[in-house]
């Protein structure tokens, strides 16, 4: 029975959609794995007996041995990092060696906080950045406007390169202690996130801002954007349907590693503003040496940032097929 074409070509996009998400899931699972030995090397390359240091120097030799033999750190080394593996997938993430809590609990207790943080931050910065840089390209195409094109390169060039936690300072000293509208720091209601929010959107929003611009710049000039125009489409029509959509991918891509970058960034503004998410947490546990939480929460900002790109990948795949072919 003959195989028409059309069924042809869907048959063979199936299949390369199929290798371009194998493709994908298995350079996952290699980063996952290369992530979990190198958090798990990590409580027995720094110097310090991690027990001893959460029991204090004044605890017995016997009491530590028990504990040690507790967490499981008196087996082999092969054998403790499948223990630690096998607990990861399972959800067993360990036990506190200061709290002597289940290291998932207080990751459970925290990571909503810090979701909620980058998240609201991540949707600010695309709502904002996409039409800000459409629109200055708008106002600037053609040579126009050069008052507005160094007025927005400017401003936008400045506030991109200004670290997060700096711009959280500023405004904190600006806007919560000199003039009183929001508080210094916690979470203590809806107002509480409006500095943190802003702290971790301002030089995002800059950025992929000029690259909007930049791109959209060149969508504007190309051969379909003049018929579009020639047609005296309406604007709405002509930037919305035309020329955003031609200028979505590198946008989604710069997002996906804003958004990456978020988890970062997400850890400094917490100590800024003594947010009770994860950034917090990590550094005390560090500074208690409590290497067990230290490890776990090492495990999901990584594994965060490796389901962004992955999720951004997809995406892209979806948006621009093309993009699954060129891995080939």
């Amino acid at each position: 029975m003959a195989v028409s074409p059309l069924s042809a070509f869907r048959s063979a996009a199936r299949n390369q959609t199929a290798r371009f998400l194998v493709r994908r899931l298995g350079r996952l699972a290699a980063s996952m794995l290369g992530l979990l030995t190198i958090s798990f090397a990590m409580i027995h390359v720094i110097p310090g007996d991690p027990v001893r240091a959460a029991l204090g120097p004044q605890a017995s030799a016997s009491l530590v041995e028990q504990r040690r033999a507790e967490l499981g750190l008196d087996k082999p080394i092969l054998e403790q990092y499948l223990d630690y593996v096998t607990g990861i997938f399972t959800g067993d993430l360990g036990t506190s060696l200061v709290s002597n809590l289940p290291v998932s609990q207080i990751i459970a207790d925290r990571l909503p906080n810090s979701a909620q943080l980058a998240g609201i931050a991540f949707v600010v910065i695309m709502g904002l950045a996409v039409p800000l840089g459409m629109l200055a390209a708008v106002l600037t195409r053609d040579g126009r406007g050069r008052t507005t094109e160094l007025v927005f390169q400017g401003t936008t060039g400045v506030l991109a390169v200004v670290p997060g936690f700096v711009l959280g300072v500023a405004l904190v000293y600006l806007f919560a202690v000199e003039l009183g509208w929001f508080p210094v720091a916690g979470q203590t209601g809806p107002e509480s996130y409006v500095l943190p929010v802003a702290a971790l959107c301002i030089g995002s929003i800059a950025a992929l801002a000029r690259i909007v611009r930049a791109e959209t710049l060149d969508v504007l000039g190309e051969d379909y954007m003049r018929t579009a125009r020639g047609k005296r489409l309406p604007a709405r029509l002509e930037y919305l349907r035309h020329a955003l959509p031609n200028m979505l991918t590198s946008t989604v891509t710069i997002g996906g590693l804003l958004l990456s970058g978020l988890v970062g960034g997400t850890v400094l503004v917490e100590i800024v503003f003594a947010w009770p998410g994860l950034g917090v947490t990590a550094v005390s546990s560090v500074t208690q040496q409590d290497f067990a939480l230290a490890q776990a929460i090492m495990v999901v900002l990584g594994a965060a940032v490796l389901v962004a790109n992955l999720a951004v990948d997809l995406i892209l795949g979806f948006l621009d097929p093309r993009s699954t072919i060129r891995e080939q």
